[in-house]
């Protein structure tokens, strides 16, 4: 076969470090989750949604065959951290947790995902960011250890 196809799609979480509430400016927020979505387009993953709370931001993208998971996230997070520090001197201390979770979504699962996503806001009244990301570990029957997961 001489074309090489993928459509592989991740949802991507993480959290600012300590799960700081670095965003809760609904204006920086909206515009950090832009530039995660940029940024993740410039490197070949384009994005079907960023969306997030005050402490953690959430991306479905369509993963590029030409990048590492692991290099996609460390360059999604590491342009982002600096323009926000330019962009908002004031949120010079800002960081993104050393880790993150990436998880796999089905074709058939896309739409749900979205809807996931956009209602960031009202799902973490009734759930804690903790706790979501735990709800991910166990719905992909991940194995984690409380102790490193949490910065």
């Amino acid at each position: 076969m001489p074309q090489s196809l993928s459509s592989v799609h991740i949802h991507l979480v993480f959290s600012t470090k300590n799960r700081e509430p670095f965003l809760r400016d609904e204006i920086i927020q909206k515009e950090m989750h832009a530039y995660l979505g940029g940024i993740s387009k410039k490197l070949d993953c384009p994005p079907v949604v960023v969306g997030g709370t005050e402490d953690h931001a959430h991306l479905l993208c369509r993963v590029s065959r030409t990048i590492s998971q692991a290099d996609w996230v460390k360059e999604i997070k590491r342009v982002s951290s600096a323009w926000i520090k330019q962009r908002e001197p004031l949120l010079s201390s800002f960081s993104w947790q050393g880790g993150y979770g990436a998880f796999s979504v089905s074709a058939s699962a896309i739409d749900k995902t979205i809807r996931y996503i956009n209602g960031q806001r009202e799902h973490h009244k009734k759930q804690t960011f903790q706790d979501e990301y735990r709800a991910f570990l166990r719905m992909h029957t991940m194995v984690w250890d409380e102790r490193y997961v949490w910065e």
